[in-house]
């Protein structure tokens, strides 16, 4: 999965919505004004998550922190969240060794949180115009 892949799928879910905050070449993928998902690309010297990574985009989404341990393990792509908590996000490098339906999936699963985190009238507004399986799958 690439840049344009994953900003794709990020807009494919319910009511989401893109921001630049932090300038042109970071976009902030939000649900209900809640942030869900950052995307962007790590600089030539690969500062922001390790020089191995440099010139690949990359995904920060928010995790289970029990997951996000298990998860380091098994995928050398993933890695604590740049620039944010890192015990509630992690950072996934966009490299072609990462699995695309794995990012598809934690894509997914960081929405899911984001959404059973809003107020319950934003979450009813959602969940009376999406199936549970839209919002939740």
């Amino acid at each position: 999965m690439d840049y344009k892949q994953a900003e794709k799928y990020a807009l494919s879910r319910p009511d989401v919505y893109k921001e630049y905050p932090f300038g042109p070449q970071t976009a902030v993928f939000k649900v209900k004004k809640k942030m869900f998902a950052l995307l962007g690309i790590c600089g030539k010297a690969g500062k922001e998550l390790g020089s191995e990574f440099a010139g690949y985009a990359f995904l920060n989404l928010k995790c289970d922190p029990d997951e996000a341990f298990m998860l380091r393990d098994i995928f050398p792509e993933i890695l604590p969240a740049y620039h944010m908590s890192k015990k509630h996000w992690i950072s996934v490098v966009l490299k072609p060794t990462m699995p695309e339906k794995e990012i598809e999936r934690l894509i997914d699963r960081s929405y899911a949180l984001v959404v059973k985190k809003l107020t319950k009238a934003e979450r009813t507004q959602l969940e009376l115009t999406y199936s549970p399986t839209q919002l939740y799958r």
